[in-house]
């Protein structure tokens, strides 16, 4: 059983270091390992801690030194950050595949947001030094790592964007055509992970606003150019 993992603020009675199985290698399904050949992302397993989050369990807290990557197995991770006023603001969720912790790894400091489990999540866990041995053994890890990065930027930069130049129905189509999902006689059925106030925060406005949103695409019919149309938000339960 591989050694738990210091992955910051939460509950570690709550949190269970896990086996590594041969036949369900967390780096194989990572795109960061995916240029790797099996031997090698079985020898990078060797390196990772499995770990467990239960709902809502805080991985670490913003200034909190994280001297680690941690990468999503399963589940899902929220980024987040603590205006002024104490509201939460959602920056970015992650799921299966995706990863934190790079900021620290490349220039040494601090997260200035915090990060916890939306469900019950999987991580692998690699500590920095031992990042920096796979990426001089594995060049492609690095290479990965900074096209990712800027993927982010892009999606950071749109997202600007759209904050100032669209309405909030317009911000939720868009997030909705984002999701996994699939076209019914009914309309578009999207699996929905977050709450709807957690989405309100990552499209950048309020519950009361998102709300009014669905409550006036209830009374549209769905349509491609209007995929928010139809019954989606009215049958939205997670609040």
């Amino acid at each position: 059983m591989p050694t738990r993992p210091d992955t910051g603020a939460g509950r570690p009675g709550d949190r269970r270091s896990l086996p590594v199985h041969q036949d369900d290698l967390c780096v194989a399904r990572v795109p960061l390992f995916s240029g790797l050949t099996r031997a090698e992302q079985e020898q990078v397993a060797t390196v990772a801690r499995p770990t467990r989050l239960g709902t809502d369990e805080v991985v670490y807290t913003a200034g909190q030194d994280v001297s680690q990557l941690l990468v999503v197995h399963t589940g899902r991770v929220k980024i987040s950050r603590v205006t002024a006023d104490g509201h939460e603001q959602i920056v970015r969720v992650l799921g299966p595949g995706d990863f934190v912790g790079e900021s620290a790894f490349l220039d040494g400091g601090r997260p200035d947001h915090a990060a916890s489990a939306v469900e019950t999540t999987s991580l692998c866990v690699f500590r920095h030094q031992e990042l920096h041995e796979l990426v001089a053994r594995h060049p492609s890890i690095g290479l990965r790592m900074l096209q990712t990065l800027s993927r982010r930027l892009s999606q950071t930069e749109e997202r600007l964007g759209a904050a100032i130049s669209t309405d909030v129905s317009a911000r939720l189509a868009d997030h909705l055509l984002s999701l996994p999902g699939r076209r019914t006689d009914d309309g578009l059925q999207v699996e929905l992970p977050l709450a709807k106030k957690d989405v309100a925060s990552l499209l950048d406005t309020t519950p009361e606003s998102l709300s009014v949103s669905c409550a006036a695409s209830a009374t549209r019919a769905w349509s491609p150019s209007d995929p928010v149309g139809g019954s989606l938000c009215s049958t939205w339960t997670r609040c």
